[in-house]
């Protein structure tokens, strides 16, 4: 019989776990020249604030919050409107209701939120691509800022607190199917405004 033996925390077994999906993601944003331009910009940030409109009430949600550290302050819906703003630009229209609304599976959730604190630690090579277009941290791609306290201790105190989660194996799983969720609904979002 062989036995699995779990290496590393939480987050990383869930990165091991869905890079195939996130893979096809990146290239396929990349692929569409996503900040190629000023207009292709604006559309990626239609696509980011499509998928934040679907997690938003995820970050009011009380039983998160008792798990994540600074929830509340981990939300970039406002900025990314603010960007759509600056750009001049309407978000998607979209007919589905939000992924999430005041109730949520919280351990689908966490995978979701998982996928959200990931592209904001990834955002540190958007905002330089962004800033090669004009934009900035104060115009147009405000959702692409780091956090105050740095990126690193941002995304080090949101994977230590999932890491130190009491989950058990259902519960493990559907963290990984919710970050898997969440990564289709951003490439399908992609080949929305990219096609």
């Amino acid at each position: 019989m062989n036995i699995a033996v779990e290496t590393g925390g939480r987050w990383q077994r869930l990165k091991a776990a869905t890079s195939g999906t996130h893979e096809r993601l990146d290239t396929r944003i990349m692929s569409a020249g996503a900040f190629a331009s000023t207009e292709n910009y604006a559309k990626f940030a239609q696509m980011q604030h499509a998928f934040h409109r679907d997690i938003d009430a995820l970050y009011a949600n009380p039983k998160l919050d008792a798990l994540l550290p600074d929830l509340p302050g981990r939300r970039r819906l406002r900025q990314i409107e603010n960007d759509l703003s600056d750009l001049g630009v309407q978000p998607l229209a979209l007919d589905e209701l939000p992924a999430f609304g005041a109730d949520a599976d919280i351990p689908t959730a966490l995978g979701w939120l998982y996928v959200a604190e990931g592209s904001n630690l990834g955002a540190a090579f958007l905002i330089k691509a962004a800033e090669k277009l004009g934009l900035s941290e104060t115009f147009g791609a405000s959702h692409l800022a780091g956090a105050p306290e740095g990126r690193g201790l941002h995304w080090r105190t949101f994977t230590g607190a999932l890491d130190a989660l009491d989950l058990n194996e259902g519960e493990n799983q559907r963290v990984i199917e919710g970050a898997e969720a969440a990564f289709k609904r951003v490439h399908t979002l992609a080949d929305r405004v990219f096609a």
